[in-house]
């Protein structure tokens, strides 16, 4: 099944909307705009990137905070936040390789497994903030999804492995199980001033094992501010 664009989705320099390429639990098929004039992954890592240097930015400050969606704002324009590999180091979970695209893959013992990528060169998809751009990246992917159907959560945003930090707003996408069948979310986040996305899609044979995996995934799954 392939998405087609929607009239009053902005697409500026052929954005990089495979960012959500694997979210093949949207409709039970595989969604992918494959663009290689773009150079769209920006590689996870344990550690924060090389300092670049942004005049007036404060990047200590911005890495300090609750990234909200209105907050968005705040970051280095141009500069794409990274995605941390927390989740191959956690009990029961392992590194299975990359997908297409650079997506990193992670399987659990229990059958569950996790696609996650950050994708550069992703640029606001209509007016509003972040949270707006990031619906409409769900619905540009699947015309069905509506706003009503997304759910807020947060990732940790930077911070120090196993204490309490700061977190990052994203929006959620809930499939239910269906008859042998497995059950599926789907988290992800524009930042479209820092021209960059997020996505994680957690996918397990029941309803129990996806709860454990998503906990798992909001506990481990860092993403890195960008650094000044």
């Amino acid at each position: 099944m392939a998405a087609r664009p929607r009239s009053g989705i902005r697409r500026s320099g052929r954005q990089a909307v495979a960012a959500a390429a694997a979210v093949a639990f949207l409709g039970g098929c595989s969604v992918g705009i494959p663009d290689p004039a773009v150079p769209g992954t920006a590689p996870a890592t344990r550690q924060l990137a090389t300092p670049t240097i942004t005049p007036g930015y404060d990047a200590a400050a911005v890495a300090a905070r609750n990234m909200t969606f209105s907050a968005g704002t705040t970051l280095a324009r141009g500069i794409p936040v990274g995605l941390s590999e927390g989740l191959a180091d956690a009990p029961e979970w392992r590194r299975s390789g990359s997908g297409g695209g650079g997506t990193n893959v992670y399987l659990k013992s229990d059958g569950c497994q996790v696609a996650a990528k950050v994708s550069a060169n992703q640029w606001p998809l209509v007016k509003g903030d972040d949270r707006e751009s990031t619906a409409a990246l769900f619905a540009y992917l699947d015309p069905t999804i509506l706003p009503k159907y997304l759910k807020p959560a947060v990732l940790r945003w930077g911070g120090e492995p196993g204490r309490p930090g700061p977190t990052v707003d994203v929006l959620v996408l809930e499939r239910a199980a269906r008859p042998a069948g497995r059950a599926a979310v789907v988290l992800a986040r524009v930042f479209g001033t820092a021209g960059s996305s997020v996505y994680a899609s957690v996918s397990c044979p029941s309803a129990p094992a996806l709860a454990a995996a998503r906990a798992d995934v909001e506990r481990l799954l860092t993403v890195v501010p960008p650094s000044e």
